[in-house]
């Protein structure tokens, strides 16, 4: 792969940057500042999330609650909305469904 990589940068030339994973995207939009995978921050942990949505089809909601923001589900502590500059329409998808399969 580097030998490949040498090689298109000699013509010019790079390799498309690899997509970031869910988890990534959802640290570069600045959800792990109030969230973690398994322990609950400012806001409810990833595991608890999609516990209290299992079995449920809650990605289109969960998606729209993180665009517009949202209060009162896990408890006082609101949550700000999330603009798609902040955290594009795709990988704010693919991050909600990374969520509900914790």
């Amino acid at each position: 792969m580097r030998t490949i990589a040498l090689l298109l940068a000699g013509l010019g030339l790079t390799l498309p940057a690899a997509a970031a994973t869910p988890e990534e995207s959802l640290n570069k939009a600045g959800c792990m500042a109030c969230h973690a995978k398994d322990k609950k921050l400012v806001g409810p942990s990833f595991k608890d999330i999609a516990a209290k949505y299992k079995g449920q089809d809650a990605a289109a909601a969960l998606a729209q609650k993180v665009r517009s923001g949202g209060k009162g589900v896990f408890g006082p502590i609101p949550m700000p909305p999330n603009p798609p500059e902040k955290i594009s329409d795709a990988d704010l998808k693919e991050g909600v469904g990374w969520i509900l399969k914790q």
